[in-house]
C-alpha cells in the first residue's frame, strides 16, 4: 500500500513529515519525491541493515535523517527537535519487513532454518531463544495466546517446556517442529506454527507497547491539520489502532476519576477519521501476498 499510504498523508511541499517504520525504505523515498526543497522527512527503525540503509539515503537527501530508535520513541526525538505540534504527517507501517523475514539469520520465519532470535534490534532485549529457555509455562502460554490468538497455546507452552528440559531449543526449525507437533488442529494453507511465532515475536519486541506508546506521542507531534497514517497487519494492532482513533474522535479525556466535573470542551473531538479502512488492491496482492492482512487507517488532528 505504498502509494495509498503516501498519498493518504496529503504532502504539503514544505512539511515536516515522520516515516516511523523506515524499512528499505519505500516510504521515505516516495515521501521525498513530493516534497520541496524545504520539506523535511525524520525516519526511525530499530534493525541496524534499516538503519545502513537509511543513512544512504540521508547521503543522498539532506532533507532526510534517520535515526535508530522505536517511533514509541518519537515524543523524545521530536522535542529534541522543537518540533512538537509542527509535524504535518506520520505513518507507522507496522510488522515485519519483507527483508527481516526472507532473512533466516534474524530468526522471525518458521519455514528457514535460523537462529532463534527475532529481536528487530539485535543489540537490545532478550532473544526468543533466551525466553523460551527461561520463561515459566504459564508466561510461554500467555504469550501464544494473547499475542498470537492461539487456542492451543497451553499445549504447545507444555510441549516446548517438555522439549526444552531434553536439549535447548535455539533454532528456528526445532521451535517450529515442536509447535506443529503439538498443534492438533491444522488449517489448511497455514502452518501450525504459524499463529504462536507471531505471539513470540510480538512479545520479544513489545510490539503492542511500541503501538500504543507512539500513537500517543504522534498525537502530541502532529499540527492541526496533520495526517496520521496507520498500515497495520495483525488484527491485535488494528483492533489498537482502531479503538484510540474512535476514542479520539468522542474526544473522550483519559484516566481521570469518576464523577471529576469536566468542561464541555475536553469531549470535542480531537481527529477526524478519513474514510474507512483500507485493504490491498487485488493488483498488489497478486504481486505482494504479504500484504493480504495489511489494513490501513487515516486520521487528521483537529486541535
Amino acid at each position: 500500500m505504498l502509494a495509498e499510504a503516501v498519498e493518504a498523508l496529503a504532502i504539503r511541499a514544505d512539511g515536516y513529515y515522520l516515516d516511523g517504520t523506515f524499512g528499505s525504505g519505500g516510504h521515505s523515498r516516495l515521501i521525498l519525491s513530493q516534497l520541496g526543497l524545504n520539506g523535511k522527512l525524520l525516519g526511525f527503525d530499530k534493525a541496524p541493515q534499516a538503519i545502513v540503509a537509511g543513512q544512504a539515503l540521508a547521503a543522498e537527501d539532506g532533507r532526510f535523517v534517520v535515526v535508530q530508535r522505536s517511533f514509541a520513541e518519537l515524543g523524545t526525538e521530536v522535542a529534541g527537535r522543537s518540533m512538537v505540534g509542527k509535524v504535518a504527517g506520520i505513518l507507522f507501517d507496522l510488522g515485519v519487513s519483507s527483508s527481516q523475514l526472507d532473512n533466516a539469520e534474524h530468526g522471525f520465519s518458521f519455514m528457514k532454518d535460523g537462529p532463534l532470535d527475532m529481536r528487530m534490534d539485535p543489540t537490545r532485549g532478550i532473544s526468543a531463544a533466551q525466553f523460551i529457555a527461561t520463561a515459566p509455562v504459564e508466561e510461554i502460554t500467555r504469550v501464544f495466546r494473547e499475542y498470537g490468538e492461539e487456542r492451543f497455546a497451553s499445549r504447545m507452552a507444555r510441549a516446548v517446556v517438555e522439549r526444552r528440559n531434553i536439549y535447548p531449543i535455539k533454532r528456528t526449525v526445532d521451535l517450529a517442529e515442536v509447535l506443529k507437533g503439538a498443534n492438533p488442529a491444522w488449517e489448511k494453507g497455514k502452518n501450525p506454527a504459524t499463529r504462536a511465532f507471531q505471539g513470540l515475536r510480538i512479545h520479544i519486541n513489545n510490539e503492542l507497547g511500541d503501538l500504543e506508546a507512539g500513537l500517543e506521542a504522534a498525537l502530541e507531534a502532529l499540527e492541526v491539520g496533520g495526517r496520521l497514517v496507520v498500515i497495520s497487519f495483525h488484527s491485535l494492532e488494528d483492533r489498537m489502532v482502531k479503538l484510540f482513533m474512535r476514542r479520539l474522535v468522542k474526544g473522550e479525556p483519559n484516566n481521570l476519576p469518576r464523577n471529576l466535573p469536566i468542561r464541555f470542551e475536553a469531549f470535542a473531538p480531537k481527529i477526524k477519521i478519513h474514510g474507512k479502512a483500507k485493504f490491498a488492491s487485488e493488483a498488489e496482492l497478486q504481486i505482494n501476498h504479504r500484504s493480504r492482512s495489511a489494513v490501513m487507517r487515516v486520521a487528521e488532528k483537529l486541535r
